[in-house]
């Protein structure tokens, strides 16, 4: 059943602006006394007792991750699709339809008037033919691969099958201190007991499954392999069309290799079970295997590695995987360190009666983004467990999966990601001397070889352009030192000579300008007509400010060009005492198109530190407006934090309060700790990565604060204990 529940300008003025070294308090532990992180995360262990399709629950490392329902397993995928779906999701595991039509990038290109010249976008050609099919193949492709479902069989005495509704005394518990998942249910009486592992450091499932149900042989394993649906929000799953995939098997007592190839993507996945197994294939690409020896224990594994072909001699090679005692082992010592180091919040001994949740919020998003979000690439919006986008990434909300990771003392984390960035660089640079630009021009949308994904809004964003430089930034302040700089420096400088240049210098009104073609962050403002919106104003101030920083670390010059463009930047466009949209938007307060979706002028002063482009008690004003007349049904689940982390920095803390547990679907977290927007979009990490940004700045402040806790009340209603936090810059 689909439901939803409610959980419920000189240097020195730059120098001074942005590099203070002061902060609220250091990531050291709290003076309010040490928080007991073990009973702080157990009280927040996830608990099942149905099939509730919003409420599977994931295990995973990060890279690769396994959803399941209430039976531990994938074994009633149908029943949770328009759910949060089982799905099984690798890092590497990405496929492409073949291009049998032979369509090239430039069919995608659009060319434009940009302040007198001709540049070119990949667009969605909105006339019907061949541009919008070209269009269309290349949003497409790649797209993330589910690798493959494991689920129980479950028959009665009588030897009819099993269903959901059929599965009784249900108990489902993830343990977060030690990462590991029983489920355990009855069918007929009889009981079975499953124990649930994703093994740390590699691409495996594993599980223990006990219950007499096995001796008789009314319960089996089913192992089924999907062609990709290359679909823009599912499972990725298509079952309709088994010609379309091979899947080559081996069968030696207990293990059972299944070799993958579709069209030209091929991989192994390698079943090692307690016993020797029968095989059947019960149509093409489900088998059922069924355990031989008459015990009532079996556990498994199933390990997925790219690149394997059945005609290949290297997979006889392969060293076998961890069996699952070993994993079993390696997941409590996993789980156990990750919680004990990095940041932790206790909200215990708090009066507000949102607390409680807020807390279960915070815990759970940690292990969320843990099991989702720390791989080499920027993760996509809803992580390994869905296909969002068809699997691809979005980089303008890299800044949301990622900052948390540092500002939580856990920067080795977010800093897996960056090294992509230095992958893609050729093809980033090339995007920008298409255009005509200097440095290089980051993708928005897009898979692992950094090709953009053609799009008629998201070609047109630039507010992910300085997203590395302050990522970097991020690294730097946990590790200051020359290695982190070398590291980073030309990622840094690319970055910001495409910045530069991208500002185009009106030399009648003698300041610079961003736009036109240019869609901001708040994506309703048309990209033909808008020219310089707040928060991409602010961040471009910001993103050339620390470049140049960088480059004193250094001990080389500023460079000229950015200090251009830094001096003649103007302040934020403002009527009436309230910011606008854009400068180009004078009417942003009386017509309803520019109060809804992402009110992002407030990142201008939460996001970012102070710029002398914003005036703070305009930022003062435009939030007050803000929560007065914003169409909030039209928000999503990043924006909540935002506002909060500007009403921390606006000395406003009831305000940060309220803003983060605002009432409302966008801003709902399930049982499971997801962030649920629509029934489209189930789950939504960009939220529970935002919300752990901001929690962490209302708790350890940001440079220059003197204000202990400035997030939270002082009329004693929140009693907050923190430690291992870093203050936000």
């Amino acid at each position: 059943m689909f439901r939803l529940q409610l959980y419920s300008v000189d240097h020195l003025l730059m120098a001074t602006m942005l590099f203070l070294a002061v902060g609220c308090q250091s990531g050291v532990p709290s003076q309010h006394g040490r928080i007991d992180r073990k009973a702080l995360v157990s009280r927040h262990n996830i608990e099942n007792n149905s099939f509730d399709t919003l409420a599977s629950i994931t295990v995973g490392n990060g890279r690769f991750a396994f959803t399941v329902d209430a039976t531990g397993l994938q074994s009633f995928p149908e029943l949770y699709r328009n759910g949060i779906p089982l799905g099984t999701f690798s890092e590497w595991g990405w496929h492409s339809f073949p291009d049998t039509s032979g369509f090239t990038y430039e069919e995608t290109l659009r060319e434009v008037n940009y302040h007198g010249r001709k540049i070119t976008y990949d667009v969605q050609w909105n006339e019907p033919g061949r541009k919008q099919q070209a269009a269309g193949y290349f949003r497409q492709n790649p797209h993330r691969l589910h690798l493959g479902r494991v689920g129980l069989q479950m028959r009665h005495s009588d030897g009819r099958g099993a269903g959901p509704a059929e599965i009784t005394a249900i108990s489902q518990k993830l343990d977060l201190w030690t990462g590991i998942l029983t489920s355990r249910f009855s069918v007929d009486g009889i009981p079975v007991t499953v124990t649930t592992l994703c093994h740390p450091r590699t691409d495996m499932v594993a599980a223990g499954i006990e219950s007499p149900m096995i001796a008789a042989g009314n319960l089996q394993l089913v192992v089924a392999f999907p062609y990709p649906s290359g679909g823009h929000v599912d499972d990725g799953c298509d079952w309709n069309a088994p010609e379309r995939h091979t899947t080559a098997v081996t069968h030696t007592g207990s293990q059972i290799r299944f070799y993958r190839t579709l069209d030209t993507t091929c991989y192994l996945t390698d079943l090692r079970t307690s016993g020797a197994m029968t095989l059947e294939e019960s149509k093409p690409h489900h088998f059922i295997l069924t355990p031989s020896g008459g015990s009532e224990k079996l556990t498994f594994t199933l390990h997925f590695s790219p690149g394997v072909s059945a005609s290949g001699e290297q997979s006889a090679a392969l060293p076998a995987p961890p069996g699952f005692e070993e994993t079993l082992a390696a997941v409590r010592l996993f789980w156990e360190d990750f919680w004990k180091s990095g940041g932790a919040v206790d909200f215990s001994g708090s009066s507000d009666p949102r607390a409680e949740e807020l807390e279960r919020r915070v815990v759970l998003s940690q292990y969320l983004t843990r099991i989702q979000c720390e791989g080499i690439y920027p993760p996509q919006e809803t992580g390994l467990t869905m296909n969002s986008w068809y699997g691809k990434f979005h980089l303008e909300m890299h800044w949301w999966h990622a900052v948390h990771f540092a500002l939580w003392n856990r920067t080795s984390l977010m800093e897996k990601s960056l090294s992509w960035y230095r992958d893609i660089l050729p093809t980033a640079r090339a995007i920008a001397r298409r255009q005509g630009f200097h440095g290089v021009r980051w993708p928005k949308m897009t898979g692992p070889g950094g090709v953009d994904s053609p799009s008629s809004v998201g070609s047109f964003l630039i507010w992910q352009q300085p997203h590395i430089i302050y990522l970097a930034e991020l690294c730097y302040r946990d590790r200051p030192d020359s290695v982190t700089l070398r590291k980073f420096q030309l990622l840094v400088e690319a970055t910001a000579d495409f910045m530069a240049d991208y500002a185009f210098y009106d030399t009648e009104k003698g300041y610079y300008t961003l736009g036109p073609w240019l869609i901001p962050a708040q994506e309703r403002l048309p990209a033909e007509t808008t020219v310089n919106p707040p928060f991409e104003l602010a961040y471009w101030y910001w993103g050339l400010s620390t470049a140049q920083a960088w480059r004193e670390r250094q001990g080389l010059p500023r460079v000229e060009k950015w200090d251009h463009v830094l001096g003649h930047l103007p302040p934020l466009a403002a009527i009436d005492s309230l910011f606008l949209a854009a400068a180009s938007a004078p009417d942003s307060w009386t017509n309803p198109r520019y109060t809804g979706d992402h009110p992002v002028v407030t990142g201008a002063y939460g996001m970012l530190p102070p710029t002398p482009l914003v005036d703070k008690a305009l930022m003062r004003n435009t939030f007050r407006k803000i929560l007065a007349q914003w169409d909030w049904e039209s928000t999503w689940g990043w924006d909540y934090p935002m506002l909060a982390m500007t009403a921390t920095r606006l000395n406003m803390p009831e305000e940060a309060v309220n803003a983060l547990l605002l009432p409302l679907q966008k801003n709902s977290y399930l049982k499971n700790g997801h962030n649920y927007q629509d029934q489209r979009l189930r789950l939504y990490l960009p939220g529970n990565g935002g919300l752990l940004t901001a929690v962490a700045m209302m708790c350890a402040g940001y440079d220059g604060c003197t204000t202990e806790l400035p997030g939270f009340p002082k009329d004693g209603t929140w009693q907050v204990k923190w430690e291992g936090l870093a203050p936000m810059p």
